[in-house]
């Protein structure tokens, strides 16, 4: 029976021992997967800066494909993110930009597509995949190894180039945490499958027996990378409990001799001993595996005054204090006072009865004065209606669990911070139904609207749209979407507060095993660009006008004034060399006529000018069905010699904000030639009406002689311009009246057709 007794328990002890060792094996696994899933976020976080750098120094490229303010954005990206060492620009594979120069020289007009078959085979792949690949690691041109971005930039669906960034590869591995995690126990290794030869490449220097360490992998697709971290050889688990299980197996023959000791006595005594030996043996193994070996800390407290009756080892681990110590305090004195009125709330209902047993989070103070998270779960021992007496306390640490909460949390809030610091709306949405799923806090900036606002419909976007650029912003939307297109188009938006704003959205589309899985953006309000480049627009249209003007008085100066001063000089030198008195008053008749000419050529000029030149024009709101009537009874006796049926479709309501001088000779001048430009076939027919184009309109038609716009249409509003050979046309009347509308900021517009009729539109603003 000793030896019995001692084979079970040398084979419950090898259980356990092996149990611990699969443990301690898999909390190595464990730790390797933290330390790789630690070094996967900050080599994606340094790709995904990369590529926010790439795609940036690509949109310095204008709408003809070169480079605009490349060095300023390259030095602000350069100086803000600490992993890049360069950036550049490689139109058609030719690397053309880089900065900073200094240190880079020989990596100039280096051609990417045509170098080594490992570069040239790493650019193509960017190419065809039209996607940020990352080349490398590479001896670079210009020294050291490194890793090289490049993003593959198409205009009109045609390869321009690469923009690319260059990661050294010391920094590369310092900011992936690489260095930071190496230590005796674990180390690392980078390796990528070369695209040509496709054998497996490592660039850290290999340890001993690598092929054989227990190692855990991952796989960074972006540049075809391996990271392998793996446990050095001599990191030898089972001596953790070897020592343990050889002192089990010492006790374990311990005990079997005592029972063959307590064999040896009467029958009677010996079965006595054997039966209580057993059941103490029993429950002792499993009270000591449970309480002694538990990877969990448990105690026994006395529910009356809070003391330590018994400590297992992690729970004095865990708090940092002996169990001779704990013993010697309560568990009142070690929690976290801001924890402690809501721990002795539970208790106090699990001794009234009201709750059996609780479990809540709560800190603990250690003995170094340190915080410790822990789970708490609190048992009785007393069963129901008894009087307290002990109950059992079981915590888990969770400090670590919470801390790693607590650093989620911040680098979430530090994600939104920095989104909501871009000078746009950063925005995500299913590219299915172009609902959005996310909206920075910037569009309550730019649009008014609130991220809740954002985020209640399904269609808010599409119903926001102005709904001149509704449907076709959708409609290409879709096609991009559905072609797997990034895309960077312009329109416009009805903000909260009703005005329109011009946006500027530069999309994403993330892709997935050939399928658009999200759509990724960002807004940039243009509405600034778009009114300087409308007053920009109209600059140059008041310049051309003002050309056009010029051109006129250069041509009444250079050919009308010239011709009467001619004339007069003539004039002057024939009545001075004239014998004859007759010819002589003759010639100053001539004189007389020569200078009343251009005594009217002057005072048309100075008319001109003066409309061109009055910016103190007193405007007032005029009705304009008056003012017609009153034109109408001034051409009375045109109208009734002409027999001419004039039809005023003006409604008596219609205001207009004008100078009234110039309101009544632009209606005197376009009636007037409605009725001097009559048809000698028919009777005048003139007809005024007033119609919305965005603005009031007044159209002045009449079914007259009509003229020939492709060959006069150029000249009809100029000075002194006839067409029609009528002996009382001047060239005045329209000249001045397009003055006076162009001067209270209207414009005029003419359709007309030879032998029809004409039809003039102006136009108020």
């Amino acid at each position: 029976m000793g030896i019995f007794v001692f084979l079970i328990l040398t084979m419950i002890i090898l259980f356990v021992a092996n149990q611990r060792y699969r443990l301690v094996v898999e909390d190595r696994r464990l730790e390797m997967s933290r330390i790789l899933t630690s070094v996967k976020h900050n080599v994606d976080q340094s790709l995904k800066n990369s590529y926010t750098a790439a795609l940036t120094i690509g949109l310095t490229i204008n709408g003809d494909g070169v480079p605009k303010n490349f060095d300023t954005v390259a030095a602000q990206l350069v100086n803000s993110n600490r992993t890049l060492s360069a950036v550049e620009l490689v139109p058609d594979g030719v690397i053309k930009y880089v900065y900073p120069l200094k240190g880079n020289e020989k990596a100039l007009d280096l051609n990417v597509l045509k170098d080594s078959k490992t570069i040239s085979a790493e650019a193509n792949k960017a190419i065809e995949s039209r996607k940020m690949y990352f080349a490398g690691p590479i001896m670079l041109r210009q020294g050291g190894m490194g890793i090289v971005g490049r993003m593959p930039l198409f205009f009109n669906n045609k390869f321009w180039g690469f923009s690319a960034v260059v990661i050294k590869l010391d920094v590369f591995l310092k900011q992936a945490g690489v260095y930071e995690h190496m230590n005796n126990r674990f180390r690392f290794q980078l390796s990528k499958r070369n695209p040509v030869s496709a054998k497996e490449e490592f660039f850290l220097p290999l340890f001993s027996d690598f092929s054989v360490a227990a190692s855990e992998t991952i796989d960074f697709p972006d540049g075809d990378w391996k990271i392998y971290v793996a446990a050095v050889p001599t990191y030898k688990p089972y001596l953790k409990i070897i020592f343990p299980t050889l002192f089990s197996v010492l006790l374990a023959a311990l005990t079997g001799f005592l029972v063959y000791r307590v064999f040896k006595k009467p029958a009677e005594l010996q079965l006595l001993v054997y039966e209580q030996a057993t059941r103490l043996l029993e429950n002792e193994i499993k009270f000591k595996t449970i309480f002694d070996q538990a990877a969990i800390g448990i105690a026994e407290v006395d529910s009356n005054t809070g003391a330590f009756l018994r400590i297992n080892g992690k729970f004095c681990k865990i708090l940092g204090y002996t169990e001779a110590e704990l013993q010697h305090t309560n568990f009142q004195s070690i929690t976290h006072p801001d924890d402690l009125k809501k721990d002795l709330r539970y208790f106090q209902q699990m001794r009234s009865g009201k709750i059996r047993e609780f479990e809540l989070l709560k800190r603990y103070l250690r003995k170094d004065g340190q915080v410790v998270w822990v789970n708490l779960m609190i048992t009785p021992l007393w069963k129901v209606g008894d009087t307290p007496s002990s109950h059992i306390t079981v915590i888990e640490d969770v400090t670590a669990r919470i801390e790693a909460e607590l650093i989620a949390e911040e680098y979430q809030y530090r994600i939104e911070s920095l989104i909501n610091t871009i000078d746009g709306i950063v925005w995500e949405a299913d590219p299915e139904t172009f609902n959005f799923t996310f909206i920075s806090k910037k569009s309550e900036d730019i649009l008014g609207y609130t991220a809740e606002e954002w985020l209640s419909s399904p269609s808010f976007w599409a119903d926001h749209v102005h709904p001149d650029d509704r449907d076709w912003v959708v409609n290409y939307c879709t096609v991009c979407t559905n072609n797997l297109e990034q895309h960077d188009f312009e329109y416009r938006m009805i903000a909260k507060g009703g005005n329109v704003v011009w946006l500027r959205d530069i999309v994403n589309v993330i892709v997935e095993e050939g399928k658009a899985v999200l759509l990724r953006g960002i807004m940039i309000d243009i509405t600034r660009n778009k009114r300087a480049e409308r007053d920009l627009n109209h600059s140059f249209d008041l310049v051309n006008e003002q050309n056009k003007r010029l051109l006129n008085f250069s041509y009444i100066v250079s050919h009308n004034l010239r011709s009467h001063t001619s004339n007069i000089q003539s004039i002057s030198v024939l009545i001075d060399t004239t014998k004859s008195e007759e010819e002589r008053n003759e010639m100053i008749g001539l004189l007389k006529t020569v200078s009343d000419n251009l005594n009217e050529t002057l005072l048309n000029l100075n008319e001109v000018v003066n409309i061109q030149t009055n910016i103190n024009i007193i405007v007032e709101p005029l009705n304009l069905n008056k003012y017609i009537e009153k034109t109408l009874n001034v051409l009375n006796d045109q109208i009734v010699l002409k027999q001419a049926v004039v039809v005023n479709k003006v409604l008596e309501d219609v205001l207009v904000n004008y100078n009234p001088a110039y309101l009544e000779s632009i209606l005197l001048n376009f009636i007037f030639n409605a009725i001097r430009y009559s048809h000698p076939k028919r009777s005048p027919l003139i007809e005024l009406s007033c119609h919305h184009e965005g603005q009031l309109v007044l159209q002045v038609s009449d079914n007259g002689i009509g003229m020939n716009l492709d060959r006069y249409g150029a000249e009809l509003f100029g000075m002194y311009k006839t067409f029609n050979g009528n002996p009382d046309s001047k060239g005045l009347g329209l000249f001045i009246s397009k003055n006076q509308i162009d001067a209270m900021g209207g414009r005029v517009v003419v359709e007309s057709e030879v032998g029809i009729g004409t039809t003039f539109k102006i136009y108020f603003k």
